[in-house]
């Protein structure tokens, strides 16, 4: 084989062996597709998502994450919050973490759930601590294996989870 032809057929090899290393890269391009919350009966926000361009069997690590505030009242066995005292508000940041696989289409469909955050109070022996309203804003979800992260729109608030209760909203 002459020179400049052992030249060509090196050079095109190399080519095709880079090419062939670069398309699984090239091939994944992670963006989500979607994603929404939506606030539970119990004051709980569940935040879903679908996300794609992974790649194949791939584990993607997630975060969902907001500002939450919640109002806790002490509730006694009459079904009244008996004092203002008995009353507190909380706020500060709340956040879920999940590790899901992307199987063999290279994509997510997942959810996590975010807590409102907990009371600073304890209530007199005879009552219960219940949860009476909840708010969360700032509401996203990351893939932090890529560096992604989506914001979801809006305030989700849920008014008087304790309708039948007597002084807590």
């Amino acid at each position: 084989m002459s020179r400049p032809l052992r030249t060509i057929v090196v050079a095109t090899v190399a080519l095709v062996v880079m090419l062939a290393m670069a398309a699984p890269a090239l091939a994944q391009n992670p963006h989500f597709i979607r994603a929404s919350a939506h606030l539970n009966n119990n004051g709980t926000l569940t935040v879903s998502w679908k996300e794609a361009g992974l790649g194949n069997n791939q584990n993607i690590s997630y975060v969902a994450s907001a500002d939450a505030t919640a109002t806790y009242v002490c509730v006694n066995r009459g079904g009244a919050n008996p004092s203002a005292q008995n009353k507190t508000t909380v706020a500060g940041p709340v956040s879920a973490e999940g590790t899901f696989s992307s199987g063999k289409n290279g994509q997510i469909r997942a959810s996590l759930t975010l807590s409102p955050p907990p009371s600073d109070i304890s209530c007199p022996p005879g009552q219960s601590l219940e949860l009476a309203e909840v708010s969360y804003t700032n509401v996203s979800i990351t893939d932090t294996t890529n560096g992604i992260t989506e914001t979801i729109p809006g305030t989700f608030s849920s008014g008087c989870l304790l309708p039948n209760v007597r002084g807590a909203c």
